[in-house]
């Protein structure tokens, strides 16, 4: 190390008044409600989306990833955190500066021109006597710390965006499928009305109502579509791309996203290391600590060195000495400045504690969720099977005249409703799903190329 760093070094780690930032305690259960104690370890970077097996999703998170206008704007306040760390330390002790100039005089009653030159070099370096500027680069750091949780939060916040917006999508694309299927089976039993309204076996009355059910089914087709085509633009904007080809690549078709397996919680504790929102929470607890030190260092007296060498017309000038300053009369005020910033601390970990209890909620109400929506689809899926199966019987019973045009109307309605519901309950499920994943912070720190 070279001499002028090492006595840099020694001036500047005099003593830091002010605490020093120590996690606080905090409670915690040894397992989630319905879990078990098997941790989980480090999940930021777990790309749990292509548990999905959807290349289509696939392919979005990862353009996504790299240009969403969100999570370019985190990435941006990174690196504004890292100038304003630099700012910090050695560079906000030592101020210089070095001015010269030339001048060329003269007059009427001045024979010829003379030329005065001038140059001097200034500088002064603080004496970090209490440690303003050491807990002023603490709480610089973690701003950064928090700067870059801050945008791994964003990145999540818009991982659950987008996995809605493209499970939506495909809901409301399959939905558009069941309607259409039960528009040709309404039509079919529009038709069989009237060959038997021909043959003195049905009335108007019947036909009328056969046919305006069916034109429901035709009527709630732009419904569907409109949110179907809502949805494309939300992807659309969430991947700051044209919304024309990427219409054009979902109006393809796809089935609906299903509900992978293997949705561990792991325990509490890892929710403090996991959530990057909980981390932000504990980096602004830590800046706020190290600004009770700045705010302490005031009250006390500042020393700095100063010195000059400089030139003037020939003659050599220097000089150089201690400055020291001792606040007196606004002692009250730095006082009162150092007490507010004690309670922006404490304020602090009240949030801290408070994200900390949130990202528990998120993670019990999650698996709650997942589990219960799994559940509902299974058994959704079952009734719309069974409503299908009765719906056939229903319009071959109706053809031989076994039961009446209300039974067949009836079940018609219950079966497109089942159908609907089915599938609804699968969206809900797999969307419950990357709630979970999210919750517990996996995927948060994936910023690079995707694997396959």
């Amino acid at each position: 190390m070279k001499p002028y760093y090492l006595v840099m070094g020694l001036l500047l780690a005099g003593c830091a008044v002010g605490p020093d930032y120590q996690r606080p305690e905090v409670p915690m259960q040894t397992r989630f409600v319905g879990g078990n104690a098997e941790a989980i370890g480090a999940v930021a970077t777990e790309q749990w989306w292509l548990s999905y097996k959807d290349a289509t999703l696939s392919q979005f998170v990862a353009r996504g990833l790299a240009q969403n206008l969100d999570v370019m704007t985190a990435t941006e306040a990174i690196r504004q955190a890292q100038a304003e760390l630099r700012v910090t330390g050695v560079n906000a002790a030592l101020d210089g500066l070095l001015s010269g100039s030339a001048t060329r005089s003269g007059g009427d009653d001045i024979s010829g021109t003379n030329t005065t030159e001038t140059g001097e070099l200034g500088a002064s370096f603080v004496i970090d006597l209490f440690g303003r500027i050491r807990r002023e680069r603490e709480a610089a750091a973690a701003s950064l710390t928090g700067a870059r949780a801050e945008a791994e939060t964003v990145r999540l916040a818009w991982l659950a965006e987008l996995l809605a917006a493209y499970s939506d999508a495909r809901f409301y694309q399959e939905v558009l499928a069941l309607t259409r299927t039960t528009v040709r089976a309404r039509e079919e039993t529009v038709n069989i009305t009237r060959s038997q309204l021909e043959a003195g076996a049905a009335t108007e009355y019947e036909v009328a109502e056969a046919q305006a059910l069916l034109s429901t089914a035709r009527a709630s087709l732009p419904q569907y579509a409109a949110l179907f085509d809502a949805n494309v633009y939300a992807i659309a904007t969430l991947l700051n791309e044209p919304a024309g080809p990427i219409m054009a690549q979902m109006q393809q078709g796809a089935p609906q996203l299903p509900t992978p397996g293997g949705a561990r919680t792991g325990v509490p504790a890892e929710l403090l290391r996991n959530r990057p929102d909980v981390r932000n929470a504990e980096a602004d607890l830590a800046a706020a600590v190290a600004e009770i030190g700045v705010a302490e260092a005031a009250l006390y007296p500042s020393l700095s060195l100063t010195g000059t060498v400089g030139r003037t017309e020939g003659a050599d000038a220097w000089g150089f000495g201690p400055y020291l300053t001792f606040p007196v009369f606004n002692q009250g005020l730095l006082q009162a400045s150092r007490d507010a910033q004690v309670s922006v601390a404490r304020q602090a970990e009240i949030t801290w504690r408070a994200s900390i209890s949130g990202a528990v909620e998120d993670v019990q109400v999650a698996q709650s969720n997942l589990s219960r929506y799994r559940q509902r689809a299974a058994l959704l899926r079952t009734a719309a099977n069974d409503y299908g199966r009765a719906l056939a019987l229903a319009q071959e019973n109706y053809r031989s005249g076994a039961i009446t045009l209300l039974d067949l109307l009836e079940t018609d309605r219950n079966t497109n409703a089942a159908r609907i519901s089915a599938a609804s309950a699968v969206n809900d499920a797999a969307q419950a799903w990357a709630t979970l994943k999210i919750a517990t912070g996996a995927g948060s720190d994936v910023t690079g190329p995707l694997s396959n």
